[in-house]
């Protein structure tokens, strides 16, 4: 065996010796070979040195000064087991201990709370960590007796553990109202770690919260606040950095707060400027900014105009990034393309979405999904979906071939794209078909996971819009009315709302294509009838009442299926679905409705009279007329159309 690879035997006997130098020694040497040391790391863990480090950290006396040495040395190997090793926090954990660190913070020797204090830190690095229980008073108690300590390490394992364990808006009122946020504030003045600590922990008790908020701006006369917009002009870029995602938090967080447009403007551009650094912070720039303007078409504007998009795409065309980087960079461009027309066309001007085809097939998952997320912002643009950009091969066989993908993340997120991509206003479909991509999308409606049912079915949606009847033929035949009457009774309900809608865009068109709800002995028809009677969501109804009313555009066959649909022969029509959605509160649900009495009324029709005796039996007629005057423009005019078909055979 080399000499350079530590033995079990000899290394864990002098950790255990009971002579103080031996397994001081030992502990030191320890500590020598695992900081910074990964590899050295996971071997001592295999080897159980860690239980062994502890074992002497708690059976050593802090009163004397050898044990209180043999205390220091051993959480600072503890602390270095911890310190980036996810299989080192699990070992110091199920060593026992972390509440033996917990207690050493209160003992007189300085230097063994300074040790504890810098080992829990690292433990509190790892999402691992045990998480603390604000609601008990004890652990408020203790928390904000760290925060308000003098001593660097102690404030940081409090910010620390604010950072790790507020998780809930409960949470962080719990440590707003306890005055948690003005202890945090006192640490804005202090050494570099102390700053960037409190601003963490600040902006984790702020996020989504705007009465903590309002609070913290009303703090200190302002005071506080000042503070953190003047720490973006930092030296050092993380504290820049921290200090503008605090801000974020701000601004996102409440309407009235930071809504200055110099500030919304300063925030852009320290952010570009960041996305410069060489290290973490230029990784994480692209990630804050992509919360600063994500959702928000007035911060699009202002980045587009401070240039964003060619600063990114500049970064991009650097072949070494990081795939952290690249990732936060496609997810960024991705905000910044979400509803602005003119930052898409700077995207393809610059010739991007080269580049974003060439992170389709990256290595790393999560830069794959990001490109993705990004193509399915860009492909938004009806222009470019209508000049064919991107139903080409270039683009069509990476996202088909992500459809099988062994991330999960990866696949939503190429359905997400291909949602997008195959509206293409241009007839030509035949590029995705060929590509395999229909056999993928059903195989993924059939998924276990809801997330890829609901996204595949979207996708085909999507597909069949205004689609020809060829298409159409090709999909339903992959298909089938049996998968598709499974996917309208889904147990989950966004899967039966894009279902329904499915089944809607299928019988748009053509007389042929009604006939597809009549397959396999009406399946399908069937299926959207008993969701039509037992569902409580309007969005789902509403998309089933408009497949209804596709399919009683039909020929006379189709328009007596419906009649019989709606108005079973061992119901009353009084009790009819259709006679509670004409008169509900939901325009959209009467618009609907309306529709389908248009439908049913058509005078070319042969069966009309027929169909309006019985309407009227049953008192649809009654409401239409009522209907004739409804608030909603769109529910008054398909009323009214309704009402002259009917008065044209004759009113009685």
């Amino acid at each position: 065996m080399p000499a350079t690879r530590p033995s079990s035997d000899q290394i864990l006997h002098r950790l255990s010796s009971s002579e103080y130098e031996i397994k001081l020694k030992a502990i030191r040497e320890v500590k020598n070979q695992i900081i910074g040391n990964r590899t050295k790391k996971l071997s001592y863990i295999k080897l159980g040195v860690a239980p062994a480090v502890a074992v002497a950290l708690a059976e050593a006396n802090a009163d004397s000064d050898s044990g209180a040495n043999l205390i220091v040395q051993s959480a600072a190997v503890l602390g270095s087991f911890a310190c980036g090793v996810d299989e080192g926090v699990h070992a110091v954990l199920d060593t026992g201990a972390f509440p033996h660190l917990i207690r050493l913070l209160s003992v007189a020797d300085e230097k063994v709370v300074d040790a504890a204090a810098r080992s829990l830190r690292m433990i509190y690095q790892s999402k691992l960590a045990p998480k603390f229980d604000f609601h008990k008073e004890e652990n408020m108690d203790f928390l904000l007796s760290l925060l308000r300590s003098e001593n660097e390490n102690l404030t940081g394992l409090g910010a620390g553990i604010v950072i790790h364990s507020c998780q809930t808006r409960d949470e962080q009122n719990i440590l707003s109202d306890a005055g948690s946020l003005e202890k945090l504030i006192s640490g804005l003045d202090g050494s570099i770690s102390q700053r960037d600590a409190s601003l963490e922990s600040i902006a984790t008790i702020l996020k989504k919260n705007p009465g903590a908020v309002a609070k913290f701006a009303e703090l200190q006369n302002g005071r506080a606040l000042r503070s953190v917009i003047e720490l973006t002009k930092d030296r050092h870029s993380r504290t820049r950095l921290l200090a503008c995602l605090c801000l974020i938090c701000i601004k996102n967080s409440s309407s009235r707060v930071l809504q200055d447009i110099a500030i919304k403007t300063k925030l852009i551009y320290i952010l570009l400027e960041l996305l410069d650094d060489s290290g973490q912070v230029g990784e994480e720039a692209s990630f804050a900014f992509s919360s600063l303007v994500a959702g928000k078409e007035d911060m699009q504007k202002l980045a587009f105009e401070a240039n964003a998009i060619d600063k990114f795409y500049n970064h991009l065309q650097n072949c070494d990034l990081h795939p952290k980087r690249l990732e936060g960079i496609f997810l960024a461009l991705a905000d910044l393309c979400s509803k602005l027309e003119c930052c898409r066309a700077r995207f393809m001007s610059l010739q991007v979405l080269n580049l974003l085809i060439n992170a389709l097939t990256h290595d790393e998952a999560n830069v794959r999904t990001a490109a993705c997320i990004c193509l399915k912002t860009v492909s938004r643009s009806i222009k470019n979906l209508s000049a064919g950009y991107f139903m080409n091969e270039r683009i069509v066989i990476p996202l088909v071939r992500l459809l099988s993908d062994l991330c999960t993340s990866v696949q939503v997120a190429a359905l997400g794209a291909i949602s997008n991509i195959v509206v293409d206003f241009t007839p030509n479909k035949s590029t995705f078909i060929q590509c395999g991509g229909i056999k993928e999308l059903v195989h993924l409606t059939k998924s276990m996971d809801s997330s890829l049912r609901l996204n595949a079915v979207w996708s085909l949606r999507n597909m069949i819009f205004l689609a020809d009847k060829m298409c159409k033929e090709a999909i339903f035949m992959e298909l089938t009315a049996s998968s598709v009457a499974s996917l309208i009774c889904d147990p989950e309900p966004s899967v039966q709302h894009q279902a329904l809608a499915l089944v809607r865009n299928f019988v748009d068109g053509c007389m042929d294509c009604v006939e597809f709800a009549f397959a396999e002995n009406g399946i399908i028809l069937d299926a959207v009838g008993r969701q039509l009677k037992k569902s409580s969501r309007v969005e789902i109804i509403i998309q089933g009442m408009y497949a209804v009313s596709n399919i009683a555009s039909g020929n006379e066959f189709h328009k007596e299926a419906i009649m019989q649909l709606l108005f079973p022969e061992e119901e009353s029509g009084s009790h009819s679905f259709l006679s509670q959605y004409l008169h509900n509160n939901d325009s959209r649900l009467r618009t609907s409705s309306a529709w389908i009495i248009v439908n049913l009324t058509a005078p070319a029709s042969p069966g009309a009279f027929g169909r309006i005796a019985k309407l009227r039996s049953y008192g649809i007629v009654s409401q239409i007329k009522r209907m004739a005057s409804d608030p909603c423009m769109d529910v008054k005019l398909r009323a009214r159309i309704a009402l002259g078909q009917i008065i044209s055979f004759g009113d009685s």
